[in-house]
C-alpha cells in the first residue's frame, strides 16, 4: 500500500517509527514533514498528507500530532479527506468500515508505540462496507459542494 505520512513535533518521533515499520513492511512510504522534534506547526504537513490522497498518489494518509485532534481538523479541511482521530483500535476499525476514512490521525501524547502499531493495522486492512454508509458519504460530499 502507498501511504503518505505528516506530523509536528510532538508526532514526530511516533512518525519515525511507524515509518520504519510499514516500510519494512513493504508498504511505499513517504514523509512530508515535520523533519524533527524542533517545534513546528502541523497545518501544513497534514493539509499536504490529505491532498495527496485525495490526488490520488497515496491510498492513505496518516497525520500525527500531540493529541491528534487539530491534526484531524487540518487534514479534514481538504475536500475529499476523511481523517478520523482513532487513539483505539475500536474507533480505527469504524473509520474505515462505517466511514471510508482515508486519513488517520493519532495522539502521539495519547498512545504507546505497541497500540499504535495495532490502530494502524487495523485502519490499513478493515475495508468500507458501503451498503448503508454510502448515502452518508454522499452527504458529506454535498456539503463539501456547498461549502466550495
Amino acid at each position: 500500500m502507498k501511504i503518505v505520512m505528516g506530523s509536528d513535533h510532538a508526532g514526530y518521533r511516533l512518525k519515525r517509527f511507524l515509518f520504519d515499520y510499514l516500510s519494512e513492511r513493504d508498504h511505499k512510504v513517504a514523509d512530508v514533514g515535520a523533519d524533527s522534534e524542533e517545534p513546528s506547526d502541523y497545518p501544513e504537513f497534514c493539509a499536504a498528507v490529505a491532498r495527496a490522497v485525495v490526488r490520488g498518489e497515496f491510498e492513505r494518509g496518516i497525520v500525527l500530532g500531540g493529541s491528534g485532534q487539530g491534526e484531524a481538523m487540518a487534514a479534514n479541511k481538504v475536500h475529499g479527506a476523511r481523517a478520523a482521530l482513532c487513539n483505539d483500535i475500536v474507533t480505527a476499525r469504524l473509520a474505515r468500515e462505517h466511514n471510508d476514512a482515508n486519513i488517520l490521525a493519532l495522539g502521539a501524547r495519547l498512545v504507546t508505540e505497541p497500540l499504535a502499531l495495532e490502530i494502524v493495522e487495523i485502519f490499513l486492512a478493515t475495508q468500507f462496507e458501503g451498503g448503508r454508509h454510502i448515502p452518508r458519504l454522499q452527504q458529506i460530499e454535498a456539503i463539501e459542494r456547498q461549502e466550495s
